[in-house]
């Protein structure tokens, strides 16, 4: 499949599900002009897109021989800890969708052990200075040219109990996906490290970038801080390499973090200033 026609799929998986939240909420306040059972249609147009997108995807990739891990700097300095590790389980967020097939998310772990955890009832949320990664510096992996960077979206509350991963799940992510890739991956940077490859940090801080779109930065350079935008549970730094600088067509490349290698699910490790290279 070509990139035009991933484009066209990707856009009409889209529609079809506007199509369905509109069929829903309508009918929520007033009688529909046509038997309620024709919002199935829709329905049933967005699963037969999204099975089609998946077969082309496993055929594409059992031809294809999965790509050398592309060997790069880490995108954060101090304690961390690995979640939906490629090192675990490929695709490690359980999709393909917006490159995410070698994706990883990382969060910060103090020195004291003190992270909040899932709660089942209460706190319902938390405020998001009550996690060590918000505002943790992100670092720029190589030497690069930003090809996209945003941080208009809000920094939302934590989504880490069982009623507000329930909202996050069944309503808000269902509206992010309709709002397409930036509304899942909230403020975002897109890096071009050469050789076809891009790297993506996702969730990123609102306001706190430091460089714009067409700037160079160096492997090493902070360009902007952790943050908890878009489709996020709590502020941590998600991470991919791409084969494209679109989100919405590009596939995943395996890394390789130098010092560090690939985490994986539940392993801390600790990137330590003095080994990162100097901008």
């Amino acid at each position: 499949m070509s990139v035009r026609q991933r484009k066209f799929t990707v856009l009409l998986q889209r529609l079809l599900m506007l199509v369905v939240l509109v069929h829903v909420i309508t009918g929520l306040f007033v009688d529909l002009p046509y038997p309620s059972w024709w919002g199935i249609v829709p329905a049933v147009g967005f699963v037969a897109v999204a099975v089609v997108l998946g077969q082309v995807a496993r055929r594409h990739r059992a031809r294809a021989e999965p790509p050398a891990p592309v060997e790069i700097a880490p995108p954060v300095t101090g304690r961390w800890s690995a979640l939906n590790s490629p090192a675990d389980k490929v695709p490690s967020h359980g999709t393909h969708g917006l490159g995410q097939t070698y994706a990883i998310d990382v969060v910060a772990e103090p020195e004291d052990g003190v992270r909040p955890a899932f709660a089942w009832l209460w706190p319902i949320a938390r405020r998001n200075d009550a996690f060590p990664a918000f505002g943790a510096p992100l670092l720029a992996v190589a030497d690069a040219t930003v090809v996209h960077a945003e941080d208009g979206q809000r920094d939302h509350l934590s989504r880490n109990s069982l009623v507000a991963l329930a909202y996050l799940m069944i309503v808000e992510g269902v509206g992010r996906t309709v709002g397409g890739a930036r509304r899942v991956v909230g403020n975002h940077i897109v890096l071009d490290i050469g050789e076809g490859t891009y790297a993506v940090y996702a969730h990123v801080q609102r306001g706190s970038l430091a460089v714009r779109t067409g700037d160079r930065v160096r492997a090493g350079q902070a360009m902007a801080r952790c943050g908890n935008s878009g489709n996020s549970t709590e502020p941590h730094v998600h991470f991919q390499l791409m084969d494209g600088p679109d989100l919405a067509t590009a596939r995943g490349v395996p890394f390789s973090w130098r010092g560090v290698g690939v985490p994986a699910n539940g392993e801390t490790f600790t990137v330590r200033e003095e080994a990162l290279p100097v901008p």
